[in-house]
């Protein structure tokens, strides 16, 4: 049953290291510092109102763009620090033009900070 465990593990560190490799961080980094870094800081350290999000993994910042995308509030409120609070106001019409790509690409920047 551990091997079991340890074989699924270490499958999904592979599909989410080969996700974060197939987007495109550069591309991240760039619509980061035009979309993201005016509220969340330019190192993502949060400040104010703004959550901090250095230090997330790519998974979870795609999960929550595409729930804030897709207004998926009730998601939101499920996931750890219950994202469909007071910020989603802001966040839902922010991810509404986010692309798949794009959000692929914000999640690749975002983690390796």
């Amino acid at each position: 049953m551990k091997k079991l465990t340890a074989i699924a593990f270490a499958s999904g560190l592979t599909i989410a290291s080969m996700q974060a490799m197939a987007a495109d961080a550069s591309a991240g980094k760039n619509l980061y510092e035009q979309s993201c870094a005016s509220c969340h800081g330019m190192k993502a350290q949060g400040q104010g109102m703004f959550p901090k999000l250095a230090g997330q993994s790519a998974e979870r910042i795609t999960t929550a763009l595409t729930h804030y995308k897709n207004g998926d509030q009730a998601a939101l409120k499920e996931m750890e620090g219950n994202l469909g609070g007071s910020n989603y106001a802001i966040m839902a019409p922010n991810a509404a033009g986010l692309s798949e790509a794009d959000i692929e690409n914000l999640g690749a920047y975002i983690s390796s900070l």
